[in-house]
Formats: C-alpha cells, structure tokens, sequence
C-alpha cells in the first residue's frame, strides 16, 4: 500500500511543479560551476605580435637577393578574418563569392593552424649568432668551397619566401585556377594580424577584409548552438566555455590595433553588415571585384542563437578576459 500511495504522489501537480521549477535552477547552477571551473584551467595562446614577426621578416629581408618584385606580382589574394567563430564572415564570404571570378576556400585545414605555426616559428627569428654566420657565409658558387666552412650555409631568404609561397600557390591558389577562378583567397576564423602579417610578406598585393561581432552575441550564438567541440587547434586547444572563446576572440581583436598605418585592410562590423550600413559599393572598389550582395542577403543560412542573452556569469567571464579587444574595436560592455 505504501509504495502505490508514493507513486500517486509523483503524479500529483505539486510534484510536477517542482521538477518544471527546480530543473532550470539545477541545470544552471551547474552550467555556472562548469564555466568558472573552465575559465580558471582555461590556457593561453601566445603569438609573436605583429610587430616582433615584422622585425624578424626585416632581418630576412638583409638576406635577399632581390626576391619578387611588387610592381610585377599579379597575384592579390583575398583574406577574410573573423574575430572567431559565429561573427558573420561565412555571410560575408558568400556576399563576396558572388563575384564570378572569386573563389574563397572556408578555413582550409584550420585545426592545424598551418598559417599561424608558421607565423610563430619566423616571429621567434634566429639568434645573432647565425644570423651573422649566414652574413659571413662563403658565395655557395665559389671554388673554394671545399676548404671553407661550410658547417652553416644558407640559400639566400628569397628561396624561403618563394617556397613557403609555393605552398599556399600549390594547396589553394592552383586548385582555383583549375576550376576556372582567377582570383582566390580564404576564410578565417582562427587568424589574426600576426598571420595577416605573414601572409602580407608572402602576397605584397593581398587584401585583407576583416570582420569582428560583438563577443557577447558571437558567443551566445556559438554556445546555443550545441555543436561538436570546435578548436583553434586540434586536439590541445579547445573552445568549449566563455573563458577559452573570450581569449581567442580578444588575442584577434587586440591584435588588429597593432597593425602598422597603411596596412591593405577593411574592417566590417558584423552588427552595420546585418543593418544595411556597408558600403558594398566602396568594398568592391578596393577589392577590385563586382558583387552582388542581394543575392547572399536574401537567404538565411546557419542561423543558431536561440537565447536573447546570455547569463550573468558568461557575461562576467567575457567582459573581463575580452575586456581590451572590445575597448580596440568600439564594443560597449
């Protein structure tokens, strides 16, 4: 008697108001402890600022022969950067691919950071030491090679440079022309001035498009919408909290105010791209392409926030770990 006594009681509505009512309060109370938890392990990324990589590319650069001149480059790649995930550049991506002649590659390999490793290993340059053995060098041509030191010979850094181009020509830029695009580039969300610096020493002619959302909507769009892990690099690095999407989204964001006057690039908020206050007309110009932007426009595709705002405690975690990208990039906290 007593155990069917029990069972009508969970059905009654007063049981039912209870679990409906302390259910959301568990599960947040425990989401909240999951994100504190994760922002107190949460790792940094560290990359060579822009400006280091840039004194590392001028010593390269006393080791030339000549290289590539500027004026008889053809090549002007298009690369869009995102201040992380969930910020619109997919949007913008397909607003700019409705330039016929355009191909942009969707972070090709992204989870390898292929770009950014490389971007770490020149920024980190080589010790004086061997940068003067590569000065005092013997001519690699000479005759008396064979009685000379040779324990550190060098090709001339044009050869490193064109053969680092010749990677990206082969993997992205060959694979576009063959399917008849005179133009390529990539999308980005993982990139920020450091590698934008790298990629500007390997295509003197690149444009570079960079668009930023607000952390707070880029985030709550990203965590509503419950994919599989995402990484900036697999499988060490994961964004999977407030805490570990804050710090990758203002390590880009602060790295954009650090770029040198008369770097080739064009910012777009994601908030004027959604509000019709682009001048696509003006982008187009400097890009040398013809889009059509209705087009992209007029379909909605990959929308995944459901919450109007995120919790107290995300906010929190963001406005303190993206407190400086948002300062650089005029978003309010």
């Amino acid at each position: 008697m007593s155990q069917a006594i029990a069972v009508k009681y969970k059905e009654t509505l007063v049981w039912r108001w209870a679990r409906r009512s302390w259910r959301p309060a568990v599960m947040a109370c425990r989401d909240c402890k999951r994100e504190f938890q994760a922002w107190a392990q949460c790792p940094s990324v560290a990359m060579p600022a822009p400006k280091q990589l840039a004194e590392s590319l001028a010593v390269l650069r006393l080791q030339t022969a000549g290289g590539v001149e500027e004026e008889n480059d053809l090549e002007a790649p298009i690369f869009l950067l995102s201040t992380g995930w969930r910020a619109g550049s997919t949007l913008l991506q397909r607003i700019l691919v409705t330039e016929p002649r355009l191909l942009l590659w969707g972070e090709p390999l992204g989870e390898m950071t292929v770009i950014s490793r490389i971007a770490e290993m020149i920024g980190h340059s080589i010790s004086p030491r061997n940068l003067q053995l590569w000065k005092d060098q013997p001519d690699p041509s000479s005759p008396g090679l064979s009685t000379s030191w040779v324990a550190n010979l060098y090709p001339q850094s044009d050869d490193f440079r064109l053969a680092l181009r010749g990677l990206f020509d082969r993997w992205l830029g060959e694979p576009a022309r063959e399917r008849g695009f005179a133009r390529w580039g990539l999308k980005e969300v993982r990139f920020g001035a450091t590698e934008a610096t790298l990629l500007h020493w390997l295509y003197p002619n690149a444009k570079f498009v960079i668009i930023s959302r607000h952390p707070y909507d880029s985030f709550r769009s990203l965590a509503d919408a419950r994919w599989d892990p995402v990484y900036y690099r697999y499988p060490d690095v994961c964004v999977d909290s407030a805490a570990s999407f804050a710090r990758h989204w203002n390590r880009i964001a602060v790295s954009w105010s650090e770029l040198p006057a008369g770097f080739p690039s064009f910012h777009i908020k994601y908030e004027d791209l959604i509000g019709g206050k682009v001048d696509f007309r003006k982008l187009e110009s400097w890009l040398g392409v013809e889009m059509k932007e209705s087009v992209a426009l007029s379909v909605s595709v990959g929308g995944t926030a459901k919450r109007n705002h995120l919790s107290w405690y995300e906010r929190l975690i963001i406005a303190r770990e993206a407190a400086e990208g948002m300062r650089a990039l005029g978003y309010s906290r």
